[in-house]
């Protein structure tokens, strides 16, 4: 009799768990701290776009109640209501929208909300996107605090299937030299990459090589760009910026503006480290190495 009282408690024990979905439960950000989720989030402000776009992949972004104000992606979370944007954010805008959790990476001041949010009592999960690794890890991350690890570990399957595929057709063909301009000022300087991070990931994945990648700074000039010598040069923005180029003083007479071997792929492809960094990686894949990545052929009508 007692084993089957007991028996009936494990399955009660079972079946409450499964009715809360395993909440509460604690997990770790990208500072060390433990952050403890009572319940399923159903108020979730998310802060930058990569945030948001993770959020909307893993199918939680129903639950999404405030962005900032640079959101554009998917379109119709961005319409939903603002906490701050480029001179910072506004606890009292979070409170004020009933969060039971704020996602945020460590930027524009946006980890100064930790410590206030925790005050009044509203869990605040702080990620940082390194790299791309970084980037799969967090979806796992947000999975695990929002209640949506199914659909977590689905997107993560199907991102690395997309990067899988295309490592598959790279192998044993050389990498190219990319010069990857993702910004510009107007005294002549432009950004570039520099380092390890996720865009020089997509970079990498994509079967390209960065002259820069052991600049201690992102920021280059003409001279520095002429004498790298790159066999390609992709501009994060549109076609407009990428034409614009051919038009800088001596420009012209770089081997690849001159062969017109001049790109741009949509930033947000290349500079957002969400999803969609693998539509980068592809994308960028068929301009560096278009042999191995034909078009795609519409079928006959």
């Amino acid at each position: 009799m007692r084993m089957r009282w007991l028996v009936l408690l494990c399955l009660l024990v079972s079946l409450a768990a499964r009715a809360d979905g395993g909440f509460p439960r604690t997990v770790v950000d990208a500072l060390g701290r433990e952050v403890t989720l009572t319940h399923p989030p159903k108020r979730i402000v998310a802060i930058f776009a990569s945030n948001v776009e993770m959020l909307a992949a893993i199918g939680a972004g129903d639950a999404i109640v405030g962005v900032e104000a640079f959101t554009r992606y998917p379109a119709d979370i961005a319409e939903r209501a603002k906490v701050g944007g480029r001179l910072g954010f506004s606890v009292e805008a979070i409170a004020r929208l009933k969060a039971d959790l704020v996602v945020m990476t460590p930027a524009r001041q946006a980890a100064t909300l930790v410590d206030p949010l925790q005050r009044i009592g509203i869990p605040a999960l702080v990620l940082n996107h390194r790299d791309l690794e970084a980037v799969l890890a967090n979806i796992r991350l947000l999975g695990q605090a929002t209640g949506h690890e199914v659909g977590a570990e689905q997107l993560i399957e199907r991102m690395q299937a997309r990067l899988d595929a295309v490592q598959a057709r790279l192998a044993g063909h050389p990498p190219v030299s990319v010069y990857l301009e993702t910004g510009s000022t107007d005294r002549g300087h432009y950004l570039t990459l520099r380092g390890h991070n996720y865009t020089s990931d997509i970079l990498r994945l994509a079967g390209g090589t960065n002259p820069f990648v052991g600049s201690r700074l992102s920021q280059v000039g003409g001279e520095a760009v002429f004498q790298a010598n790159p066999s390609r040069i992709i501009v994060a923005g549109s076609p407009q910026q990428a034409a614009s180029l051919a038009k800088r003083p001596g420009w012209h007479t770089m081997a690849a503006v001159a062969a017109g071997r001049i790109d741009s792929i949509p930033s947000a492809l290349l500079l957002i480290p969400g999803p969609r960094v693998v539509d980068g990686v592809e994308q960028l894949a068929a301009l560096l190495h278009p042999e191995l990545f034909p078009p795609f052929a519409e079928p006959p009508p």
